[in-house]
């Protein structure tokens, strides 16, 4: 045993130091745990105020209220919401190595978890269909692509998620094993599946919308290929080739900003995935550290989201700097500098 772990035993060996059953919690030096509440908090912190911005700009400015644009704001409340509701209680788990917070409070929270980080998923799924039909089929997107369908995009990706993981955890159906601090130690708050469901729910959270995702992107890119030859092969006429290169411009612009989107995504939380089905198969051999590692990265896909947004969009460039300058509460003035730059 380390030096340092003998000394600090009866502060740091249990969760809660006057229960017999507490959990043993593992020692982090001072300095380490400042650094990781520094590193959690900046992104918490990101997350809420990227996503608040869009969540306010969508909502405010009404050149904003297209169909696309109320999927990334649903997008982005459920983003929000993780970065207020579940990056908090699981920043204090991480660092602390204990759960303070109790049994019920625990299942409730993973329920939040699972759910609120899967609807994030789905959103960016159907992002990618509104995406190939927007650039893959423009003359058919005003019909199919209305604000009618994408109320049912936003319903499928807030009720599916919600249903499917507060059904796993509250009801067991006997796969779900939850080792919570009621039945293992106080001061635990761990829901492992276990290999039977653990493919499922892999694939219904993960790689069924990636694939999603990948197919619809792949179909962009092969469009835009194709787009492009059609341009170069025709340019008699020299005001259809300016409009032509103008399109070619914010098509290209369109598919970088997808496919930096879904590398984002594929980045942050295909690891955890890959673990999640391989480590019931190797008896859960995962360290703590490493799949909280992993975990956090997928957090951290809803801080990522608005900063390429930040990046890549005029309308959200120009929406922050009238929020920051304050200029938002001349609505008027704002708003017609918001269209000037927005089209």
């Amino acid at each position: 045993m380390d030096v340092n772990v003998s000394l600090d035993l009866t502060d740091h060996q249990y969760c809660f130091i006057a229960i017999s059953k507490s959990c043993i919690k593992e020692y982090r030096s001072s300095a380490t745990k400042i650094c990781l509440y520094v590193i959690f908090s900046l992104g918490l912190t990101l997350t809420l105020c990227g996503n608040g911005v869009v969540i306010l700009s969508i909502s405010y400015f009404k050149q904003l209220h297209t169909p696309t644009n109320f999927l990334v704001l649903s997008l982005a409340v459920a983003d929000f919401l993780i970065g207020l509701v579940v990056m908090p209680f699981s920043m204090i788990r991480t660092i602390e190595t204990c759960w303070f917070f109790g049994e019920s409070f625990c299942l409730f929270h993973s329920s939040l978890d699972i759910s609120l980080t899967t609807i994030s998923v789905f959103h960016l799924m159907f992002i990618a269909v509104d995406r190939y039909y927007a650039i893959c089929q423009p003359l058919f997107y005003p019909f199919r692509i209305t604000n009618h369908i994408i109320l049912v995009f936003i319903t499928i990706s807030w009720i599916l998620p919600v249903a499917y993981s507060y059904g796993i955890i509250y009801t067991k159906f006997g796969i779900l094993e939850s080792y919570v601090s009621a039945l293992s130690c106080q001061g635990q708050c761990v829901l492992i599946i276990n290999a039977l469901w653990s493919p499922v729910h892999a694939l219904f959270s993960f790689f069924i919308p990636c694939l999603v995702m990948l197919g619809m992107y792949a179909k962009i890119l092969f469009v835009a290929k194709k787009h492009a030859k059609v341009i170069h092969s025709t340019e008699q006429n020299h005001s259809l080739k300016e409009n032509r290169k103008h399109y070619q411009k914010r098509e290209s612009k369109a598919t970088k900003t997808l496919a930096i989107v879904m590398g984002v995504f594929i980045f942050c939380w295909l690891p955890v995935f890959v673990d999640v089905i391989a480590d019931p198969y190797m008896n859960f051999i995962t360290p703590t550290v490493v799949y909280d590692a992993m975990v956090w990265l997928g957090y951290f896909n809803s801080t990522f989201n608005p900063l390429i947004y930040a990046f890549f969009y005029p309308w959200f460039q120009k929406a922050l700097q009238c929020i920051l300058t304050c200029r938002i509460l001349g609505h008027a003035s704002a708003t017609r500098n918001l269209i000037t730059e927005h089209n």
